[in-house]
């Protein structure tokens, strides 16, 4: 019994060992988890990279301001995002080719890119929905216009404001470049047909431009998405209806598209980051109303890309 007792007294020893070792083993599993939840938010606060949102005018400004608001939340503050304009070919363009992180349009990629392909490899994240209106300088003396109206504008027919019931002056048509989604989006759903420039007439993709042009420009004619409008301009009824965001959500006004970031993949999770929160209420819910823009989640119908409206 004695002899044996050297042995049992080590056999215990090593079984104490063994189950302390288990114990700092199982504090240390305890430890990575709760490391691994401290690496997760210290990796959020890390998060850093250059974003590049190049594209549609008319999403500028919301873009740009959610921009600034997102730089400026400590956990974004090493990611950069920089926002230009150039209209919604040159964003689609522009990401498709891998210049830019993210491709601002007013219209899907398939409208625009006449590479199918090229189409297919973006991913479409819609923010909001953009309304445009037709808007004129405040002495033309007409507040409505008409398709038929509008088309004969746009096309040359009708030159002087007095023909649709306003001033005796020259119309000055005020478009936008061939690449612009808020030109698409006016000749699909305001003109229905696309129409041919005039000669004489001003393009401008810039929609700040537009504006400017169109209020100090007698007799000039033009269109603005809704975040652009104020009391410079005349801002004309569509077929007797209004440009409000009550009548683009119930349907009733035909002119609007969804507002577009495309990505030429999935994005990087800075990228991912900054589109989760232009998704956010604290975007959806103030910026985008407060700047004219409409909540998608807002809409009663919706439309495709080959522009077909559904409830």
């Amino acid at each position: 019994m004695f002899k044996k007792l050297p042995f049992i007294l080590m056999t215990l020893s090593f079984v104490l060992v063994l189950a302390a070792c288990g114990s700092n083993n199982n504090a240390g599993t305890e430890g990575s988890a709760s490391n691994g939840s401290g690496t997760a938010t210290e990796g959020a606060a890390e998060l850093s990279g250059n974003i590049l949102a190049v594209g549609s005018t008319a999403l500028q400004p919301l873009v740009e301001q959610a921009g600034q608001k997102f730089m400026a939340v400590d956990e974004y503050k090493n990611v950069t995002v920089q926002v230009q304009g150039g209209g919604s070919g040159t964003g689609l363009t522009q990401v498709s080719d891998g210049q830019a992180t993210i491709g601002n349009s007013d219209v899907f990629a398939e409208e625009k890119l006449e590479d199918e392909a090229k189409a297919k490899e973006l991913i479409d994240h819609q923010v909001a929905v953009v309304a445009i209106a037709p808007v004129s300088n405040k002495d033309a003396g007409v507040t409505d216009l008409t398709k038929q109206q509008l088309i004969d504008i746009f096309s040359g027919k009708i030159t002087n404001w007095k023909d649709v019931g306003g001033a005796d002056q020259a119309i000055v048509i005020v478009n936008r470049p061939g690449s612009s989604g808020t030109r698409a989006t006016f000749e699909n759903f305001a003109l229905g047909t696309k129409v041919e420039d005039i000669q004489g007439s001003i393009q401008e993709d810039s929609s700040g431009t537009v504006k400017k042009l169109v209020s100090e420009t007698p007799g000039a004619i033009g269109y603005l998405a809704l975040s652009y409008l104020d009391d410079s301009l005349t801002v004309l009824k569509y077929e007797g209806v209004e440009a409000s965001v009550e009548n683009v959500e119930a349907g009733t006004y035909p002119v609007w598209a969804y507002q577009h970031m495309y990505t030429k993949g999935e994005p990087d999770a800075a990228t991912k980051a900054f589109l989760d929160y232009m998704l956010s209420d604290e975007i959806q819910l103030t910026d985008v109303k407060e700047l004219g823009y409409i909540p998608v989640s807002g809409m009663k119908v919706k439309r495709d890309a080959t522009g077909a409206v559904t409830q």
